[in-house]
């Protein structure tokens, strides 16, 4: 499919502005040029003590106006180019939550915190530098380029094709060169970076198990030596670039001495006065300043190209056909995705807001060629109000089996539908269907009202006290001097772990979806909070599919089935009565699992 377009776009709707910074760009270095050209010339007029004023008043005039004039075009260059540049940003930051925010639940399934974190915070970032650091500062040098050839031509055309000649390694030959020499490393660096910001995201999110395991020396550690890693290979752009600044300046040098020498063969033969041969030097210095920061910018073409691949990745492309990921269920980036259109109607969408049945039928699933599948041959019929429980240790392919269920991956071979359509045909509308509480959801610092309305922004707040009671938080609620208006702080963090989960439940429960997955919501509380909590989950949500992920037995009773996974083949099913009486491994386990209160 069309990959998303994060350049090409922003020209035309701001051709205008791109047009004007450009103009002004020229003009800044075409006033510098004459302020040093108008300056050699009082300097040498000057010194020759001329017999009237009147001969180096206009030069003076001129002097002024053009130091002013550079001044002011710089300022005013610097305000459009930033503005224009800004403007952008902010459209990208917008476009590029349009594309995060409806796929969240597709690409949270691809994708590390890291690799969003990064996304977001350096490869829009990187791109403002593509128009201010290598666009335009490119075609402001090609622009006095041209000037420059063609002004000498008036003169002497030998001397300005010697001139293009020096200019060219300057604006092409080194940028090239350049290029060649650094684009691995930069591409290296940029990616090696990226793996730095995702180690260190990881470390942030579980630094209290670092401290607690006594490990955190260890881990700087680590973090220290992949830094030295990359440190070393910025440490050689920087020395190139030191280099290429030097065979720079070697270039300026010669195109200096040359005009010197021109210059004074050209007073030899009488064509220009003595007085223009210092004018003539020093217009190549503020001509330089153009045409050296080419090479850098080309420099920076890779990083460029890195940050609109990602970005490319992160829009997406198809999900036919399954999912590039290694063995741990590690999405490859090089994988994109396309789950925020629906292909589902508005009628059937509308029916299966209401009542939706679920069916899979023989389903296959690998994440790679040479894996084996996840999930293997699994058919399940899960219609309205069925609730079933799917048990399993870590590895079993039950969070798969979920993701099949959510459409976020497609099935590589077999089927999965609601209400007789592809789940994948759902895209992010599959969020009106299915809720998922799941073992951390995520709690906002605002008020406890605020964090339940997430689930039906339009609710009232009858329906948020509504739901907040069916949760059996309303005791809690009461407790309150501010109520449900209570801040929750980061995360939460105000309360337990069992309340907040009942106010992601409340949440859920205002969603009123048909179908409600339950990923080990109950990991990490006590049993006797565990219970409390399924038991209000049980009795709050009569009448929808419950499709319960977990990894022991408590509450495995309430379930009409129990399905049991073992390398993602179906090793047992049933009703707990029946898996109690046929399954002595079951019956075993449950008793094992099972804590007295």
């Amino acid at each position: 499919m069309k990959q998303e377009q994060w350049i090409r776009p922003y020209f035309r709707m701001y051709s205008g502005r791109f047009a004007l910074y450009l103009i002004l760009g020229a003009l800044t270095l075409l006033s510098a040029s004459m302020l040093m050209f108008t300056s050699g010339f009082l300097i040498s007029k000057s010194s020759l003590q001329p017999y009237n004023i009147l001969m180096v008043y206009v030069p003076i005039v001129g002097v002024r106006t053009f130091g002013i004039g550079r001044a002011v075009l710089h300022y005013v260059e610097r305000l459009v180019g930033h503005d224009t540049v800004l403007r952008i940003l902010s459209k990208m930051r917008v476009k590029l939550y349009k594309i995060l925010e409806p796929q969240a639940l597709f690409i949270s399934s691809r994708y590390r915190t890291g690799d969003i974190l990064s996304v977001l915070a350096d490869d829009i970032e990187q791109l403002q530098n593509v128009y201010i650091r290598t666009v335009f500062p490119s075609l402001v040098a090609l622009i006095l380029y041209a000037a420059a050839v063609i002004g000498l031509g008036g003169f002497d055309i030998m001397f300005a094709a010697l001139v293009a000649l020096y200019i060219f390694i300057l604006v092409a030959v080194l940028p090239y060169i350049s290029l060649m020499l650094t684009r691995a490393t930069n591409i290296e660096v940029k990616r090696e970076r990226n793996g730095l910001y995702q180690k260190l995201t990881d470390a942030v999110m579980g630094i209290s198990d670092w401290v607690i395991s006594g490990r955190h020396a260890e881990f700087l550690e680590s973090y220290e030596r992949d830094e030295a890693v990359v440190a070393r290979k910025e440490r050689r752009l920087r020395t190139w670039a030191r280099w290429r600044s030097l065979i720079g300046q070697l270039v300026v040098a010669a195109i200096v001495v040359s005009m010197v020498y021109w210059s004074a063969g050209q007073v030899a033969i009488g064509s220009i006065d003595p007085v223009l041969i210092v004018a003539f030097v020093l217009v190549v210095f503020p001509l330089a300043d153009a045409f050296l920061p080419v090479s850098e910018a080309m420099e920076r073409v890779p990083q460029y190209g890195e940050s609109l691949s990602r970005l490319d990745r992160i829009s997406g492309t198809t999900l036919e056909g399954g999912l590039n990921a290694d063995k741990n269920g590690q999405a490859d980036l090089s994988v994109t995705i396309d789950g925020s259109d629906s292909s589902v109607s508005k009628d059937a969408l509308s029916v299966a807001s209401r009542s939706a049945v679920l069916e899979l039928r023989d389903v296959k699933f690998a994440y790679s060629a040479d894996d084996v599948n996840s999930v293997d041959g699994v058919s399940l019929d899960i219609p309205q109000g069925k609730r079933i429980a799917i048990i399993g240790r870590s590895g079993a392919g039950k969070s798969t089996l979920l993701k099949l269920i959510q459409g976020a991956i497609a099935p590589g071979v077999g089927s999965v539908t609601i209400n007789g359509l592809p789940a994948t045909d759902f895209g992010d509308d599959i969020s009106k269907v299915v809720s998922v509480l799941n073992q951390r959801p995520h709690l906002f610092d605002t008020t406890i009202a605020n964090n339940i309305r997430l689930g039906n922004p339009e609710a009232s707040d009858e329906d948020i006290a509504e739901a907040s009671k069916l949760a059996q938080l309303d005791e809690l609620v009461k407790s309150l001097p501010e109520g449900l208006e209570t801040p929750m702080r980061e995360t939460g963090q105000r309360f337990s772990g069992g309340e907040r989960q009942r106010v992601a439940l409340a949440r859920i429960l205002l969603q009123n979806n048909p179908v409600l997955i339950l990923d080990e919501p109950t990991v990490g509380l006590d049993p006797r909070t565990e219970r409390e909590l399924l038991s209000t989950i049980f009795s709050a949500t009569k009448g929808k599919s419950l499709i319960w992920v977990t990894h022991h037995l408590v509450g495995a009773e309430c379930m009409d089935e129990v399905i049991f996974m073992e390398n993602g083949v179906v090793l047992m099913r049933g009703t707990h009565t029946e898996l109690m009486e046929r399954e002595p491994r079951y019956r075993n386990l449950y008793h094992l699992d099972r804590p007295e209160i």
